[in-house]
């Protein structure tokens, strides 16, 4: 296998099931690539530059053939369906929303798919000054809410004291009924319509900035 910055990315990502983002080291990725380390430095300086290109690949893979909203597609369907796409991709390592975050994605495929926004935006009758706004505002919801999300689903996670079925030895249920709802419902929401709800409430806000000669 001819070694390049793809196949390394993408052999640090088939590994984040075993050792997590955490214990990810340049030699382990040499070594799942039966490679010495330093022969990863011709093509990925340090491990920034190699989360980076985790990144990327984590990235393409959710835009790959994204297109324009079809004729009569709301703005709205088509952006919850960006962000869906986001998530999927993320979910499919563990620790997949951490790559993303903090890390720059410089590939053809980021311009387009921002170009995209920008341009479904804009026909929805947004200004663009409103318009740059959406696309961070959407990346970072969708990163933190799967990072979230991937941190309840690990093992560690078992231990944690606001499991359900130890609320009653930590949370009076008679004096805060509220909280104890509340707690209880963050753990058993269905995740998929739990994000679907939080992203159709950040449309409406962002549906909202929107000039009323527009709506």
């Amino acid at each position: 296998m001819k070694l390049d910055t793809q196949v390394i990315a993408q052999a640090a990502l088939n590994l984040l099931d075993d050792v997590g983002l955490d214990g990810l080291t340049m030699r382990k990725v040499a070594a799942a690539l039966d490679v010495q380390a330093p022969a990863l430095y011709w093509h990925v300086k340090n491990k920034r530059e190699l989360l980076d290109a985790m990144a990327r690949t984590v990235f393409v893979a959710a835009v790959d053939g994204l297109e324009a909203p079809r004729r009569g597609e709301d703005w709205q369907d088509w952006t919850i369906g960006l962000a869906t796409r986001l998530r999927r991709s993320m979910l499919r390592y563990r620790d997949g929303a951490k790559v993303l975050a903090g890390t720059y994605v410089n590939d053809e495929a980021m311009w387009r798919t921002v170009e995209l926004t920008l341009r479904t935006l804009e026909d929805a009758g947004f200004a663009m000054a409103q318009s740059v706004r959406v696309f961070p505002i959407l990346l970072h919801y969708t990163v933190g809410f799967v990072i979230e999300e991937q941190a309840r689903a690990g093992a560690e996670y078992d231990d944690n004291p606001y499991r359900p079925e130890r609320l009653e030895n930590l949370i009076d249920a008679t004096r805060y009924p509220l909280t104890t709802a509340l707690v209880d419902e963050l753990f058993t929401a269905d995740p998929d319509a739990e994000f679907d709800h939080g992203l159709r409430v950040i449309l409406a806000g962002v549906a909202a900035t929107r000039p009323a000669e527009a709506t």
